[in-house]
C-alpha cells in the first residue's frame, strides 16, 4: 500500500463550496497550501487536530471528510 489508510473527500468538498482553493482551505486550517496537496493526494494523514480544522472550514463532521480504507 502506498502513502496512508485515510482517504479524504477534501477535493469534492472544496469544489461543492464554491470552487475553492488549496490556499483558502490552507489559510482556514492554519496550514500551508502544499499540505492540503498533500492531504489530497493520499501522501499525508491529518493530525486528529488538522482533521477537526478541516472539517470545520467546511462546515461538516470528520466523517464527512476522511475516512479508513485500511485493514
Amino acid at each position: 500500500m502506498t502513502g496512508t489508510p485515510i482517504a479524504n473527500d477534501m477535493r469534492r468538498l472544496r469544489f461543492e463550496r464554491g470552487e475553492m482553493t488549496q490556499q483558502a482551505l490552507a489559510d482556514a486550517c492554519g496550514v500551508t497550501r502544499q499540505t492540503i496537496i498533500a492531504l489530497e493526494a493520499g501522501r499525508y494523514a491529518p493530525s486528529l487536530e488538522l482533521a477537526f480544522r478541516i472539517a470545520r472550514a467546511f462546515g461538516v463532521g470528520i466523517d464527512a471528510v476522511f475516512r479508513w480504507e485500511g485493514e
